[in-house]
């Protein structure tokens, strides 16, 4: 598909992104935590554990979320992105590292860091999607 507007390109992380062997572990009924050490590299993973710990234990689901945040960034540059344009979250791959983004933006929000948790809001918008959308991906 051409794109019109004149912006950067949808990046998609590719099919054998560490994501898609983590979900199906995961679909599996294996525990995430269980996944990690075969697939340390899944945003995914990362974004599951923030999410289960966010209630009890923000701090936690804060290094859990920065976690799956930062080997997200890493995926999406090596898949091509340059630090702007969408990241579609409809495209399975990208899923874990938009859920990273809105756990870290939750997490930063419970333990009182509000510019970080809105910047990170605005980064999901920036991407092409939303924050409730990422949270029906749940």
């Amino acid at each position: 598909m051409e794109n019109l507007l004149g912006g950067p390109e949808p990046t998609r992380l590719p099919a054998d992104h560490p994501d898609v062997a983590a979900r199906a572990a995961v679909a599996g009924g294996a525990a995430p935590r269980a996944v990690v050490p075969a697939q340390p590299a899944s945003s995914l993973l990362w974004a599951l554990l923030a999410e289960e710990a966010q209630a009890q234990d923000p701090v936690a689901a804060y290094a859990y979320a920065r976690t799956g945040y930062h080997r997200g960034l890493d995926a999406l540059r090596r898949a091509g992105w340059r630090g702007a344009g969408p990241v579609p979250a409809d495209h399975e791959p990208n899923q874990g590292f938009l859920r990273s983004l809105l756990a870290l933006a939750e997490a930063e929000e419970a333990i009182g860091e509000s510019d970080e948790a809105e910047r990170c809001r605005r980064f999901l918008l920036d991407s092409g999607t939303s924050p409730e959308a990422v949270a029906a991906l749940r």
